[in-house]
């Protein structure tokens, strides 16, 4: 396996005005999965287009293994990608899917078709070899791109938005099919993504990309509940984060942290005076559409369903956040301010 280091990387476009990657240092040890989470845009799929070898960095260094990779082809790197579309030969069956890669080495026929074998019973797709890609469903297609990928057994994995093909059911199971393939292989991973439900159920830490420039690392916890600016804490969350301004700073409290006052003590909270203008029930829990009397500012609640009884639109109440559970922001510069 392989450590990755990248040192103020920068990839340009449009001779420089256009950054895509934005001065990225980054440090992935051997054998953890990372997930480089943003939005369309943000920069984080050029910036593991960058680290595989199909972009060519405007300034910087990537190092896997603490070798200087930035002018090698992506084929001497070791790297094996799976992209969202898949990019599964159509002709070809699905063990020849699985081997070409192995065969483009000129490996031995009998390893191959070892090496066929192995990744094939690792997603159990052992049923599938003989099949054509248009007779698989997104799933199958999906955990065969998979298992082309890691044949070669490589030294690092990259995984561009691969889940974006399946519905919420079949993303769900992925998710739990990757965590067990990185525990069984404990290959170095980045996972990029918009979804943060995948980096958070996935990733040991995460990236959060924004205009090719990394806005926070961490841990899925830190990132959620210690965002280290504005951006991450109204990225993360659905809903995200609220802010309301309270004197020279910007308080914000995640909507599921709030209670009525009649249902929680009443030392060490914070009060929350709110006008209700919608109520939505989606089942467990509901959502309270308002606004935060004092100073007007739009907010969003969310409350177990049974505390959420007789709440409606019109209806002024008094909700109250723990002081432990609320974060301070710099209005100008939107950076945390640490307690």
């Amino acid at each position: 396996m392989a450590s990755l280091n990248i040192e103020h990387l920068s990839t340009t476009y449009d001779h420089g005005r256009v950054k895509a990657v934005d001065d990225v240092s980054l440090d992935v040890p051997d054998g953890e999965f990372l997930v480089l989470l943003g939005a369309s845009g943000s920069g984080k799929s050029t910036l593991m287009r960058t680290i595989a070898g199909l972009e060519h960095p405007s300034s910087g260094a990537i190092r896997i293994d603490g070798r200087l990779a930035n002018e090698e082809p992506p084929r001497l790197r070791n790297i094996a990608m799976v992209f969202q579309s898949y990019a599964l030969y159509p002709h070809k069956t699905v063990a020849r899917n699985i081997s070409f890669p192995l065969e483009a080495l000129k490996m031995p026929a009998a390893q191959i078709q070892d090496k066929v074998q192995w990744a094939a019973n690792l997603f159990s797709i052992g049923p599938l070899l003989g099949r054509k890609p248009r007779e698989l469903s997104g799933g199958e297609r999906q955990r065969v791109a998979l298992a082309r990928a890691l044949v070669r057994t490589p030294k690092l994995f990259l995984m561009d938005e691969p889940l974006s093909n399946l519905d919420a059911k079949l993303r769900h199971s992925a998710r739990r099919e990757f965590k067990r393939l990185h525990q069984q292989t404990g290959i170095t991973t980045l996972y990029v993504t918009h979804d943060q439900i995948e980096a958070m159920g996935l990733g040991q830490r995460i990236a959060v990309m924004n205009h090719g420039k990394i806005q926070q690392i961490g841990t899925p916890y830190e990132i959620y509940h210690e965002p280290a600016n504005t951006f991450v804490a109204q990225f993360m969350g659905s809903p995200p984060m609220n802010l309301i301004p309270a004197g020279d700073w910007l308080l914000g409290f995640h909507p599921e942290d709030a209670r009525l006052t009649e249902q929680t003590d009443l030392p060490q909270h914070h009060m929350l005076p709110i006008d209700i203008q919608q109520v939505e029930n989606l089942g467990a829990n509901a959502l309270v559409y308002g606004m935060f009397t004092p100073n007007r500012t739009e907010i969003i609640l969310k409350l177990p369903e049974r505390l959420a009884e007789g709440l409606a639109a019109g209806q002024s109440c008094l909700f109250c956040v723990p002081d432990a559970l609320m974060r301070r922001f710099d209005p100008r510069s939107g950076l945390r301010v640490q307690d």
